[in-house]
């Protein structure tokens, strides 16, 4: 079965989603969060920092053998360039750690990952936990916001590679997802 694994990366903070690609559309295997070794309280190792999350990344790909995995574009605010470098060392140890299994990996821009959700490219993260639990029939809201943007990453990929490989053609539904910002407007045939 095709499963899909999507990561929100963070040195302090990564969240992880599993999504299986069934016939009837994607579901939720696992998803939560994998937290660095630093608290906040003293100076940070970066090496330990580092370590913990690319093991506990390899954990999450030995368990759960995802054949593709999906991550959020690096971006980077002129006004706090640190940010961005520290999400580049998570990114790191996601993409080194897929490329050691040959797990093809997809790089999305938040914007995207947004309007294909939700249907807005600026969407708060409040919209997305609600658009995420929709299109994934979930009893309650993905928490915390890491888990929600780690399962919206996957659904992105899942509605951005729209054939099922289960039964070789289209599955995705498109309930709540903007189809035009995946495929562009629909041609005659499809109206």
């Amino acid at each position: 079965m095709p499963r899909i694994l999507g990561v929100d990366p963070g040195l302090q903070v990564t969240g992880y989603a599993v999504l299986d690609v069934t016939p009837a559309g994607p579901r939720v295997a696992e998803a939560g969060v994998i937290r660095s070794a630093h608290d906040g309280r003293d100076a940070p190792d970066m090496g330990a920092r580092v370590k913990v999350l690319y093991d506990s990344l390899v954990e999450v790909l030995d368990q759960w053998h995802p054949t593709a995995a999906a991550v959020e574009q690096l971006y980077a605010h002129y006004d706090h360039p640190r940010t961005a470098i520290l999400m580049a060392h998570a990114r790191g140890c996601f993409f080194l750690a897929t490329a050691q299994r040959d797990i093809p990996t997809v790089s999305y821009p938040p914007g995207r990952v947004k309007k294909t959700v939700t249907g807005h490219g600026r969407a708060t993260k409040e919209q997305m936990q609600h658009a995420v639990m929709r299109e994934l029939n979930l009893a309650k809201l993905p928490e915390p916001h890491d888990v929600a943007d780690a399962l919206a990453i996957a659904l992105c990929h899942y509605y951005a590679t729209a054939v099922n490989a289960v039964s070789g053609t289209r599955s995705a539904t498109f309930t709540g997802v903007n189809r035009d910002a995946l495929f562009g407007p629909p041609s005659r045939s499809e109206e």
